[in-house]
């Protein structure tokens, strides 16, 4: 019989092959046991480059990773950016501060509302103005809207990314009515430039307070059908459970923020950890992985906090609505959906810094004045870029079919990534 006819067992230590040794090409030395009578040989492996993206479903947006392989573990994954930068940090320089609110839309474009916030905080703190109480309300309420429509994209794609079908229809058949209110309050479905310095482009239509209460009512339910469905299926859970852990060391290492953090145990959470807006009187929890399917801080993890946390949205999102005071024309009641700001704007120079809790971890913008209509300077500190940046430690030593579940689990947008 030939060594090509014997039936082998490759012997593969459970850590995976960076254990084993490897010989005068860099290659692996792999130890096989041929079919019981037949003599132990050795039998060399190659490593080997695959290049995932940049066009790959599973890669939420325009990424490539390169993965070195051996065999069908990975060794080494290497975040490739870049694909869509658009220079929007250096455009923010050149033009008023108005004008950038839409160029923010197009960062994190799954979130456009969360990302108009983040940037008009940053201007307002510049510019020393104070936004009326109503508006304030209407910010939380539409932010955390948002945070539902941004996490049903998340839960949908994720069941995508490892052969689930089914969870995306129901994901955006429910996001289908988050973007009908959007489009009723502002005209747009993803791109919005709702949010505006000082307050809200303009006050809620007749009775779309009411029509978000009808959600709500609808939605709730159905996060425990989704569970039901995807979060607690057999194969979703040996999937993504004990997958890329994360530990909370690492965590802080990389500057990791948002869900992604939150799973390792961190309890961070701006909305209440640095409050701002209305949040100081709200009621709500901050959601942390417990481990409950596997690793504390593995792939389910990750996952699950964001499932929590449409919950959290909806008690937020009840609250407001019972707290928001009646419009008005008058800004000194805090009625009004907008504090007068001049069309000329131009702030004082100074310079500020300002995070904010969007969907997928901390957005913070850096903001310089000179006293111009323009910007100095405009910096944007994007959570997805950090919780990215943690992906080769999450890829090593894992198998290839775990990277889709790892990736997804890290839930990037590369608009807000590149800029």
């Amino acid at each position: 019989m030939t060594t090509t006819e014997r039936e082998i067992n490759l012997i593969v230590p459970a850590e995976g092959l960076a254990d084993v040794p490897a010989g005068p090409n860099g290659d692996h030395v792999v130890r096989q046991e041929a079919a019981s009578g037949i003599e132990l040989e050795d039998v060399r492996t190659e490593e080997m480059l695959v290049s995932m993206g940049p066009q790959h479903p599973a890669t939420h947006g325009v990424l490539r990773i390169v993965l070195r392989t051996d065999g069908e573990m990975i060794l080494e994954a290497i975040p490739h950016l870049g694909y869509l930068h658009r220079c929007a940090e250096k455009i923010g320089e050149n033009i008023a501060y108005f004008q950038f609110i839409p160029y923010t839309d197009r960062l994190d474009y799954v979130a456009g509302m969360n990302e108009n916030w983040a940037f008009c905080r940053a201007v307002e703190q510049l510019g020393d103005v104070e936004v009326p109480r109503r508006a304030e309300f209407i910010r939380v309420i539409v932010g955390e809207m948002q945070r539902i429509a941004s996490h049903l994209v998340t839960f949908g794609t994720y069941g995508l990314d490892i052969g689930a079908f089914t969870p995306f229809l129901y994901a955006f058949r429910e996001r289908e009515y988050v973007l009908d209110l959007f489009e009723m309050l502002c005209g747009a479905r993803l791109t919005y430039s709702y949010f505006t310095i000082g307050g809200v482009t303009h006050d809620l239509p007749t009775g779309w307070l009411e029509k978000v209460i009808e959600f709500v009512d609808f939605f709730e339910p159905k996060i425990a059908e989704y569970n039901g469905l995807l979060s607690f299926n057999h194969i979703f859970v040996k999937r993504t459970a004990n997958v890329g852990p994360l530990s909370k060391e690492l965590a802080i290492a990389y500057a990791v923020t948002g869900p992604v953090m939150r799973a390792t145990g961190l309890p961070y959470d701006l909305r209440r950890d640095k409050p701002f807006s209305v949040y100081p009187e709200l009621d709500f929890d901050v959601v942390v992985g417990t481990g409950e399917r596997g690793t504390l801080g593995d792939s389910w993890d990750r996952y699950m906090i964001r499932m929590r946390e449409m919950e959290q949205c909806c008690r937020i999102i009840r609250q407001c609505v019972e707290m928001i005071p009646d419009a008005s024309d008058d800004p000194a009641t805090g009625g009004a959906h907008r504090a007068k700001v001049k069309r000329n704007f131009k702030p004082k120079a100074g310079e500020v810094y300002v995070e904010t809790e969007n969907p997928r971890g901390v957005l913070g913008f850096y903001v310089e004045s000179q006293g111009a209509a323009q910007p100095y300077r405009v910096k944007a500190r994007a959570g997805t870029f950090c919780n990215l940046s943690v992906l080769g430690e999450l890829c090593r030593n894992v198998m290839l079919a775990d990277v889709p579940a790892i990736v997804g689990s890290i839930d990037v947008v590369m608009g807000q990534v590149d800029r």
